[in-house]
This record gives C-alpha cells, structure tokens and sequence, in this order.
C-alpha cells in the first residue's frame, strides 16, 4: 500500500552515484527506443501563397503526398480562391493567376478535408514554418481547430545531413536534381510536394549511418542540442519512473529548479535532448551537477510538493509560486467608517477580506471597481463619528456621502459597507450589477474606450469574488477524504483538512478503500491554528479544488460541511466567458514568435563505431 507522510516539510534525499561494480545492464523498453521510421505516415505539404507573410497573404494552392515506409499512398491537389487579387509577380512565378481561381473554394471549405487527409500523419514541408505558418493561420481565421501534430523541415534536415561540398545550398530547386527526384519543382504545390518527397527519401538514406531510426531521434536531429547538456545525460540515470517531484541542484548543492511530472524519468530526461529549447532552462542544466527525485502517490501530491518546495526553497530558476507571501488582498476595515485598504496578510477577524490579487494592477484595477458601485470613503484618516472634519473633493463630486463631515451617521454608512462583505462572502449582485449597467450606458453612448476599462475591472471583481468563495468554502471543511481512479483498477486517495493537502496514498487493485484509510488517516499532518481558516496557501487549495472538480472525483468521506456560497458569482459566468472570449479574439496573430528556421544548424556526422558527432559547419 503506497502511503505518503504527513507532508510537513519537503526534504529530497541525496541520490548515491552507482559503484562500478554494481553496475548492470537493463534492456529497454519499447517506448523507450520510439516509433520506428518506417511505421510513420508522413504527409509532404506545399502551398503557394500571394505573398510571404500569412498577416497580409493568402493560399492559392495546396498539394500535399502521403508516403509510409517509401509507398506512395495518396495525394491532395486544389487551387484556393483567396479572397483576394494574385499580384503579378505572383502569377509570373507560380503560373496561378486570378482567373484560374476565380472558381476555387474558399480556404474555410478546402481546410476541413486538407487536415482530414493528414489526420494521424508526420507533416513534412522544406521550410516548413513558412507553409505551417501559413496553414496555422488559416486554421485560426477560419475557427478550425489546429490539430497536434510532429512536423519535419526537410530544409533545416537537409542542412544538418549535407556539406557545402555536396551541394552550394539547400534550396528545393538544388537537392531535387540532387537526389535525382523524378519530378522537378515548379513552385506547383503538387509538384513541389513530390519533389520534396524524394529529397526526404534521399535524406533518410543519410540517417542509417548515425544510427536513427526512429521518429523522435529524426525530429530531435533537426534542432540544435549543446553537445554540454548531452554529456549531462548521466544526472537522469538514477531517477524512477512514476509521478513526482524533481529538483536540480548546482555546484554548491544550491537548488535550482524544481519541477513535477507524472513519468519523472522521462521528464528529466527530457531537459537533455533538443526538446528543451528555452534559454533560461540551457543556462540552468548547464549549472546542474545532481537531480533529485520524490516519487509521490498520485500527481495531486506532486503539484502540491512542488507548490511547497518552490516556496521554501525558493530556487533562482523558478519563475511561479516562488514568493506566496507576496500575494495582496482587498480589506475592508473594521472600523465606525469602514474603507478599503490593499494589504499582503488575511487576519481572521480583523474586517472582511477579497483576494487574493497576483499584482498591485490588479488589486487597484478591483478597488476602482468598488468605488464605482459604491460610495465608500477614499480617504485614508481614522475618523470618529464625535468629531467632524473637512471634506474632501469626492464629497464635493458627490461620490462620497461625507461622513468626515458628519453629514452620514454611523447607521446611514452601515449599509453600503454590508453591500461589499454580502458580495465576498455570498451574494455579489448588488455590487456588480450597477458596474455591468454603467458598462451598457458607456458602450450606448458610443464610448467604448471607456466601456472596455470599466468592463476589463469588472471581470477582474467577479474572478476575485468567485476566487474567495471557493477558497471559502473548502478552508470551512475539517477534514475530508477524496478518491479517484488511477486507471489500473486501484484509487488514487487524497486526504485534506482545511484546504491542505495533509496525506496521499493509494488504494491498489484488489484492495478496499475503506481498509486502507486508517493508515492514511494515521499518517495525516494535524493542523494547529482556528477553525474556519485557510490552512495552505491559496496555490495549494486551488490545486485541491481542480483536482476535486475534475470528472470521476469522489467524496469518501467529509467531516463538517462543504457548500458553495449562494446565489455566489455563478450568474455572471457567461459575462466571464465574453470578456475572456473578447480579449482571445483582439488579435488572432498574436504569436511574434519567429517563423525563421536556423540559418547555420549543426553539422551531423557519424564517428568511429557509428557513434553520432555534432559539429558547427559552414552555413548552407
């Protein structure tokens, strides 16, 4: 029976590096040597376009070829009206001209059967990101979903595999004749899509030498990889399989990275391949000089060790979660005339509390929110209801009733203050319905800068309301159990007290639940500290939450009460989704990612045993 601790403090062991007399031989597994070449359906794409760029251009035509094991298994040909005129030197290039496609279905009708002809398949293009760009885009203007697929460029291949000796560059025009394809580009999709299926069958010929066979060395090969991180490969040798938590660590033993992973081998494993690409991750296993591993019962425990390590250690890599202390919170004071106030730390008792808010932006985006429904004092001076003082310009303007003055008594201000603790704590309507109204009189009066500012406040209220009653609501709880299928027969078990996650362990296939709880519950962190408060941080709860809601969840147990806030925010959902939905579709071609493959990628050769050496060549 696999049970976890309490969790009260996360520290990884020290992993002993292997004697040399203990060392032995494993074989390995299949998924390990990865899917052979020859069992993968590719599909060679060509388009033409009206112009370079998919921001200001169209596709006129796409062929494609669908090749497995050196068959030929199908083709895909069709011209693209593209809504547009073809410019002439468009035309003069390619041969298409605004006639020929005055006829052509329009790029919404030909995707849906392009993408149902490459379903499954490997795509491959030379130059691949110009014509993915492109498809992508498409994919995007039109709502079609672009589908997950591994993509080869025969071009960036071409320049590892090939010296300038063999051929001055790696232009589809000079490796056709090179590898002596039997049919010649003609920059026609089809055409240029047979041509490149030669080439890709000549490239691979190169392959067999350095020892590649499958579809994950061919992808890995086409990406430049620090031949320093490769001799690093070592550091995951020691690291189980299974989910968990890993943590780097640098010369001095100093934490430098912490991540989690269902297959932890794998993932480390990742961080030494091509796979890796970030610049700051490079820097980091360039450091790296040990990696520890915490196998854990499930991934919820995982996520949550990784939540507490992060916070803990603190590891310089790390860009999330480091600093939970830092997070801000909307208080309303506890005071005759209470305000609102931005602070970092929730005191039970001390006045209701809103949050929490990841940046002081967005904390001050929800108190101007607030202040636009309701006419709370914005001054910061303690005022006594005995004492009268001057007034400020709000109460001049007349979005303040004035209490310094005496002109609102204690009894006048009470209500206006309940309407913020009824919004936090159950009922957010009568705040936001009158901040939703003045939106609709905004965008009536044709002011939509405005509109959209008090709109994009609004949304921030709702989802920090909606935040703090789901908080709520599990921190109410003393103590329950939670259990999920793990997908062999057994169950995943969770148990959590106040919102932190305090046991995880497991039920195996063939073994009761029910049986296996009091040891859990026998190992479960006991909590100090008053009833009815938030236990863990906000991250940790979130997680509990997500992993709770998720479909096939169960409660096996419960101790209190768990309910969720009424009426709460659940009316305003669809005016979250709006405004989510309006800020996705703002600009669809948001990405400014370069679509430039590299112009000098390493020199590929195959060494003395037919070890594979990597170099930097001339460029291409």
């Amino acid at each position: 029976m696999p049970t976890s601790p309490a969790l009260p403090r996360d520290v990884p062991r020290r992993q002993e590096a292997p004697r040399p007399d203990r060392l032995r031989y494993e074989q390995v597994t299949i998924e390990e040597l990865g899917t052979p070449l020859a069992d993968v359906t590719f599909v060679v794409v060509d388009l033409e376009t009206t112009g370079g760029s998919p921001k200001d251009s169209a596709i006129t035509e796409i062929g494609a070829v669908k090749v497995r094991g050196g068959v030929v298994l199908g083709e895909f040909q069709t011209l693209v009206d593209p809504g547009r005129e073809i410019p002439p030197y468009i035309s003069v290039l390619t041969g298409i001209t605004s006639t020929m496609v005055a006829a052509a279905p329009r790029i919404g009708t030909v995707l849906p059967a392009f993408l149902e002809f490459a379903r499954g398949a490997v795509l491959v293009a030379h130059n691949a990101p110009f014509d993915l760009g492109f498809l992508k885009a498409a994919c995007a203007e039109t709502g079609i979903p672009w589908p997950a697929t591994a993509s080869v460029d025969t071009a960036v291949l071409a320049r590892r595999l090939l010296s300038r000796d063999e051929v001055p560059n790696c232009k589809l025009a000079t490796l056709a004749p090179y590898f002596s394809a039997t049919t010649s580009p003609t920059h026609r999709a089809l055409d240029d899509a047979r041509a490149t299926v030669d080439v890709l069958h000549g490239l691979f010929e190169r392959l067999g030498p350095l020892g590649i066979t499958s579809l994950e060395e061919l992808t890995g090969l086409t990406r430049q990889v620090d031949p320093e991180r490769l001799r690093k490969r070592h550091l995951a040798d020691g690291v189980p399989r299974g989910p968990g938590v890993y943590l780097f660590r640098g010369p001095r033993d100093e934490p430098l990275y912490v991540g989690t992973s269902n297959d932890l081998r794998s993932r480390v494993r990742s961080y030494f391949s091509s796979g890796e690409q970030r610049s700051r991750i490079t820097e980091m296993v360039a450091l790296s000089q040990r990696v520890d591993a915490i196998p854990c019962a499930h991934d919820l425990e995982a996520a949550v060790r990784e939540l507490r390590l992060i916070a803990e250690l603190k590891p310089r890599y790390n860009r999330r979660s480091r600093f939970p202390e830092r997070a801000l919170w909307i208080r309303l004071t506890e005071e005759p005339f209470p305000r609102l106030s931005v602070v970092r730390r929730v005191r039970p008792g001390a006045g209701a509390f809103l949050g929490p808010f990841p940046d002081r932006r967005a904390a001050d985006a929800a108190v101007a929110a607030v202040h636009e429904a309701l006419p709370l004092r914005q001054c910061t001076t303690r005022i006594s209801p005995r004492i009268p003082s001057a007034a400020c310009a709000l109460f001049d303007m007349g979005r303040c009733g004035g209490p310094c003055t005496g002109a609102q008594s204690v009894e006048a201000y009470a209500p206006i203050a309940a309407v913020f603790r009824a919004a936090v704590h159950h009922d957010p309507r009568d705040l936001v319905a009158p901040l939703l109204a003045r939106v609709d009189r905004l965008a009536a009066e044709e002011r939509y800068e405005d509109a959209a500012l008090l709109r994009d406040r609004v949304a921030v209220l709702v989802r920090a309301v909606r935040r703090r009653q789901r908080l709520e609501s599990l921190a109410a709880v003393p103590e329950l159990v939670l259990a999920r299928a793990d997908g062999s027969g057994g169950w995943q078990l969770s148990v959590v007290r106040r919102g932190r996650l305090v046991a995880a362990g497991g039920a195996p296939r063939g073994t009761s639940v029910r049986a296996t709880l009091p040891g859990l519950l026998a190992t479960a962190e006991t909590l100090a500290g008053p009833e009815g408060e938030l236990a863990a941080t906000v991250d940790e709860t979130e997680l509990i939450l997500r992993w709770m809601e998720k479909p096939g969840t169960r409660l096996v147990e419960l101790t209190g009460t768990l309910a969720c806030a009424a009426p709460g925010t659940g009316g305003f959902s669809s005016f979250l989704a709006r405004v989510e939905t309006g800020h996705t579709r703002r600009d669809p071609f948001a990405d400014d990612r370069s679509l430039g493959t590299r112009a000098r990628p390493e020199r590929v050769t195959a060494g003395a045993g037919g070890r594979v050496r990597s170099g930097l060549g001339s460029p291409a």
